[in-house]
């Protein structure tokens, strides 16, 4: 049985959160929830808490045992982009572009749905 976890409009860019969020793939969720949050970058304790999020979900809605839990996939994908513009010399200016992004966990419990 899968379990997911969705976390959108994170503000942060997804190309720092895609190598966070390969790492997790195949771990058992104590070992990845350890892994997220102790890497020591913004992307580790927002991917950490959708996987709580994801732990929680399993336990409670589906009834899974947490402890044989593991993490099939963890995918950031783009979110919307913030348009902000800078003021520059002459009377123009130019374009920031803040970047966000969602962020899904699924979780698997190794046997298979029929």
């Amino acid at each position: 049985m899968e379990v997911t976890a969705t976390s959108r409009f994170v503000r942060m860019q997804p190309g720092k959160a895609r190598p966070i969020a390969r790492k997790l793939r195949g771990m058992s969720v104590g070992e990845a929830l350890r892994t997220a949050e102790l890497c020591g970058r913004k992307a580790g304790g927002i991917i950490g808490k959708t996987l709580k999020s994801a732990i929680a979900n399993a336990e409670n809605n589906a009834k899974l045992a947490v402890d044989e839990l593991r993490v099939k996939e963890a995918i950031v994908d783009e979110g919307p982009l913030f348009r902000r513009y800078w003021p520059r010399a002459r009377g123009m200016a130019r374009r920031i572009r803040r970047k966000t992004c969602h962020v899904k966990i699924v979780l698997t419990d190794g046997g298979t749905a029929g």
